[in-house]
């Protein structure tokens, strides 16, 4: 005689195998290291990155205009005589510092 809760039952463990693997697969691809967390924080470092490239590019070419007035080429008697007051910390006699 056969079972009559015997089919039911193999039912269940096939839906609830397949319901596993499909939750497996949900979670990866929200919480896997290719997952959608993982892209957000991704996509957030390379935003920071680029800030900071952006920032580094100014500073750059900050650099190079001031050596360019430094240059032989281009002397900039202005920066030149600031540069050598920074650097050295020397002052005329007729000029007042303050603190």
């Amino acid at each position: 005689m056969s079972n009559p809760g015997r089919p039911a039952f193999s039912g269940l463990i096939y839906f609830a195998g397949v319901f596993c693997v499909g939750m497996y697969f949900t979670f990866s691809a929200v919480q896997g290291e290719m997952g959608l967390f993982r892209r957000t924080e991704i996509e957030a470092d390379r935003d920071a990155l680029i800030e900071q490239l952006d920032v580094l590019q100014a500073d750059i070419a900050r650099m190079e205009n001031l050596t360019e007035r430094l240059s032989d080429e281009y002397l900039d008697l202005d920066l030149l005589d600031q540069q050598a007051r920074d650097v050295l910390g020397l002052m005329r006699s007729d000029e007042i510092v303050i603190r």
